[in-house]
């Protein structure tokens, strides 16, 4: 499948490969888009349009998209992994900047309000911020390459207090009001809850001295909630700690509602954004894809959501991967006194996340050595085991880095069709 462009470069219908060599071989087109491929015509051609659904499946970690033409065939197809490591690498800049201030350096005054976005209203963490354009960003590619007619979006609208205690769902007073009500904090309830006793069975001391004890201890990441504190003596309390007593308690780990609450977010800034996008929602979408019997990945939702519990085929045998990364390194030094200079620039004409070409095969470079070696990896970040280790001198550039890093794999639908049967199978459930 190739994505044509008109001589002005509106989006037009897609074509097959034969055609694009055709095309290409007589001179009336030309590359302007190697992954995915993508031609411009550079002779007049009529503008007939289909009608064509681009449905995304938005996430917090993933997202899904795909296209289906008014015959309910499948045209695109694509993957998009979203970055989740802003947050820790803001975070170690802040260390490393607390750090330098603590040295034997000249005093450098804290600088957190001469920032406009640190003062600015309505504003959102750069993580947000990256996970939104990430979104408006693939529709806004799809809409470059295909003549887009309507627009499908799931969304999701989570409840963090309904996620966090199931229970309020059958009570809306403890909905309202929560466990906590009328009680100075977690620790005066469970006291209250324990009936100010100790929960050793066996406790033979006579302590009045109470404290609240952590099941799943906070170290391990244990919950601050009522379901993982037990209220003990003091004795008890310190035979505990010193492994004198064992308590065989199931208690509950700190559980996390950040991504849920993101998509809250999420949702809400695409709708301003695509104020003519059609909504729908992951129930609907589990129904239609089941009763498609496709197998569940991001891209499959997505066809789901297009083309509405429809039998499709697929026109296209390709997905399309892509991957966000940072624009660049920016570390310049390393080592316990940073007296080692890393190289931000090129090495021998190549970059961090530069795509290549080894062995008749593809690669993004992980890291590189001025020696004139370097690592290669897949999309996936996991490091290729090459040896001997690749030289830059049997390396040939594909494309340079940029935020998204994208490569494209054949769509093997038979064998997950399969193994999804199997494990489906009467012989397998009895």
């Amino acid at each position: 499948m190739t994505f044509v462009l008109s001589e002005k470069g509106n989006a037009m219908m897609p074509c097959e490969n034969v055609v694009a060599r055709l095309l290409l071989k007589n001179k009336q087109a030309k590359v302007v888009k190697t992954y995915p491929l993508v031609i411009k015509m550079l002779v007049e051609t009529t503008d007939f349009k289909q009608e064509l659904i681009e449905a995304e499946d938005s996430g917090s970690s993933k997202i899904g998209s795909a296209v289906v033409n008014c015959e309910n065939q499948v045209v695109y197809l694509s993957e998009i992994e979203i970055r989740n490591d802003i947050a820790d690498k803001m975070k170690q800049r802040s260390k490393y900047r607390r750090s330098r201030r603590n040295r034997n350096t000249r005093y450098r005054k804290c600088r957190f309000l001469n920032r406009k976005n640190s003062t600015k209203t309505e504003r959102f963490s750069p993580t947000m911020v990256s996970k939104i354009n990430a979104h408006l960003k693939e529709l806004k590619f799809i809409h470059k390459i295909l003549p887009i007619t309507e627009t499908r979006i799931e969304t999701a609208n989570f409840d963090p207090h309904a996620l966090k205690n199931p229970e309020v769902l059958k009570d809306l007073k403890l909905y309202q009001e929560g466990y906590n009500y009328g009680f100075s904090n977690a620790k005066a309830y469970v006291l209250n809850r324990d009936n100010y006793c100790c929960q050793n069975k066996k406790c033979v001391s006579k302590s009045k001295k109470l404290e609240v004890h952590h099941i799943v201890f906070r170290s391990n990441n244990g919950s601050d909630e009522a379901s993982n504190l037990i209220t003990l003596c003091k004795i008890c309390h310190d035979d505990l700690h010193s492994e004198k007593l064992i308590l065989n308690l199931k208690g509950k780990k700190k559980g996390s509602l950040k991504h849920a609450t993101q998509m809250n977010s999420i949702r809400i800034q695409l709708l301003k954004a695509l104020p003519n996008a059609i909504e729908t929602f992951g129930f609907v979408t589990k129904e239609h894809r089941q009763k498609m019997n496709l197998p569940k990945e991001h891209y499959f939702d997505a066809v789901a959501i297009a083309s509405k519990n429809k039998d499709i085929s697929f026109r296209t045998d390709e997905i399309i991967f892509k991957k966000c990364v940072a624009d660049g390194d920016y570390q310049l030094r390393k080592g316990v006194r940073s007296q080692q200079i890393i190289p931000v620039g090129k090495i021998q004409g190549f970059r961090k996340f530069d795509k290549v070409k080894y062995g008749g095969e593809n690669y993004f470079i992980k890291g590189r050595m001025s020696s004139g070696y370097a690592l290669l990896m897949g999309i996936d970040n996991q490091k290729i085991e090459i040896k001997p280790t690749p030289k830059f001198s049997k390396m040939k550039r594909i494309s340079a880095r940029k935020t998204w890093i994208i490569d494209i794999k054949k769509l093997n639908l038979q064998t997950k069709m399969q193994a999804m049967s199997s494990l489906t199978s009467p012989s397998l459930k009895a």
